[in-house]
């Protein structure tokens, strides 16, 4: 996919087993910068690899040209192809400091936060060549089509990123800003409404690039995280509604809230648990829309 004259969506479907026989369908986008050298934003799942090389043999340039992955954050669907990547073209990879430990040791992330089939998503561990911290801004060549804002966006997971290319008006926002009826991911809800609000805050977005959703242009781009947010409070109240009083048991919880916010029947997985366990750690606020 053409987005800008710069920048080219990938858009990569996989499977996460959830049960014997049992798969969730997903997708995920990772996204090529052109200048005088190749940027990568994330690289989707072991195996992505071979996708990414081949588009960009497609435009008539070459996968040795791709100099530096930067990483929204940790995750399977982000980091999967990564070390066959960085061993094929020999780039350098970066990434918010927080997130450094789960990128270079992928067996510790799987014990700390294991997925369903986390050994096929991930092609392996990957060196950090240097860290990415919020308000720095990292040119990636000498052509000044790619200079990166870093954006701390923290909720999804800790050292959650965002990249915004202020030139052409352009945010990847990684997972940060949660697609309104999907599968709802974070460890921190109330840091996922800051995020999301800061970025809503961003003047001159043109184009919305996440992982999870289709590009959403112009006011179509802020109307979403306009959706985030109330997609994050309505997950709120449901999930303390449904916990009542004392301690819930957690997977019945999750079914319970899974189906009343619309989601399929297999979606109810230790990951969706964990974000709404995020939930309940701050059930005494009703509302995260209006700071304490």
């Amino acid at each position: 996919m053409h987005i800008t004259p710069h920048i080219h969506g990938l858009r990569h479907p996989f499977k996460v087993p959830v049960a014997p026989g049992i798969a969730l369908d997903r997708f995920v986008y990772s996204y090529l910068i052109y200048g005088e050298t190749i940027t990568l934003i994330d690289t989707g799942v072991a195996g992505c690899d071979k996708t990414i090389f081949e588009y960009i043999r497609s435009t008539g340039r070459d996968p040795d040209e791709i100099a530096l992955i930067c990483l929204t954050h940790s995750h399977p669907d982000h980091i999967g192809a990564a070390k066959a990547i960085r061993d094929a073209t020999g780039c350098s990879v970066a990434a918010h400091p927080a997130e450094r430990a789960w990128i270079e040791d992928v067996e510790r992330q799987n014990r700390e936060r294991p997925v369903p089939g986390f050994a096929t998503l991930v092609g392996g561990s990957v060196p950090v060549a240097f860290d990415l911290v919020d308000g720095t801004s990292i040119e990636t060549d000498d052509t000044r089509t790619c200079e990166l804002r870093i954006i701390h966006t923290p909720g999804h997971s800790p050292g959650s990123i965002s990249y915004f290319l202020h030139n052409e008006g352009v945010l990847f926002s990684g997972d940060a800003v949660p697609v309104a009826g999907d599968l709802p991911v974070y460890d921190d809800a109330v840091a996922s409404v800051h995020t999301v609000r800061r970025l809503l805050a961003l003047h001159g977005i043109r184009t919305l690039l996440s992982a999870w959703d289709e590009p959403r242009r112009d006011e179509r781009a802020y109307t979403q995280m306009e959706a985030a947010l109330h997609y994050l409070q309505t997950i709120h109240e449901t999930v303390i509604t449904a916990a009542g009083e004392g301690e819930p048991d957690l997977p019945a919880l999750t079914r319970i809230v899974a189906g009343q916010i619309g989601l399929p029947p297999q979606a109810a997985s230790p990951l969706l648990a964990r974000s709404f366990a995020a939930n309940l750690q701050v059930r005494h606020r009703k509302n995260l829309l209006i700071d304490p």
